[in-house]
């Protein structure tokens, strides 16, 4: 197989985000979050010729990562003190460019349902990494500088953000089921650095890295 993808669920203050990173870092490969929303964002506002000429022009040029990586990243990607509202054709344009992402380099993609949208892929590995709420707070209390009030509430509204968008745009599914997954990790209990080990032994198991 030439590429494969490894998707990231993670609950906030878990340090999901982190192990994605380094694990793209480690394999040499890209980590995308926030830029994809950048770009979702500015093709939604197009007609559909018009999306599809960017998309196929994006991958004809075979730069559709260096084409990414020139976005700035989205700001305030998640409204953590509102409710979640969908939006269809938002949610659509994300689809296509990860399944894009998924046929044409190996990768990392953070969120995004990425686990669902790649569901029938063959070379998807997806994770789920998870912690105590006291782990959770403790983290977010040292990377946003704010006190254990504001980080309880930022966890739980960003939660329940994310549940309810993976909820409407799986049709039912709950972010949570493991059995969305190839592997759940506490990084608690497991270490942030181990947890990236534990998930390249398993893309050794795969045969998709060496």
């Amino acid at each position: 197989m030439d590429n494969f993808v490894v998707t990231f669920a993670r609950g906030f203050g878990s340090g999901g985000k982190e192990i994605a990173s380094m694990l793209a870092k480690d394999l040499g490969i890209h980590c995308y979050e926030n830029r994809i929303l950048t770009l979702a964002s500015q093709m939604s506002g197009l007609d559909e010729k018009l999306f599809q000429e960017v998309n196929e022009k994006i991958r004809a040029n075979g730069s559709f990562s260096s084409f990414l990586k020139g976005l700035p990243r989205a700001r305030n990607y998640i409204a953590r003190n509102e409710k979640f509202v969908s939006d269809d054709k938002l949610f659509e344009c994300q689809s296509q460019i990860i399944r894009n992402l998924a046929e044409t380099e190996s990768c990392v993609i953070v969120g995004k349902c990425a686990d669902y949208i790649l569901r029938d892929k063959q070379n998807v590995v997806s994770v789920y990494i998870e912690a105590p709420r006291a782990f959770c707070l403790e983290r977010t209390m040292q990377k946003m500088g704010v006190t254990k009030e504001v980080a309880a509430a930022t966890i739980e509204q960003t939660d329940k953000f994310r549940a309810d968008y993976y909820k409407y745009y799986t049709h039912g599914n709950y972010w949570t089921n493991p059995v969305n997954y190839d592997m759940t990790l506490n990084s608690e209990k497991v270490g942030i650095e181990d947890c990236v080990k534990i998930i390249k032994q398993y893309l050794i198991i795969k045969g998709y890295i060496k």
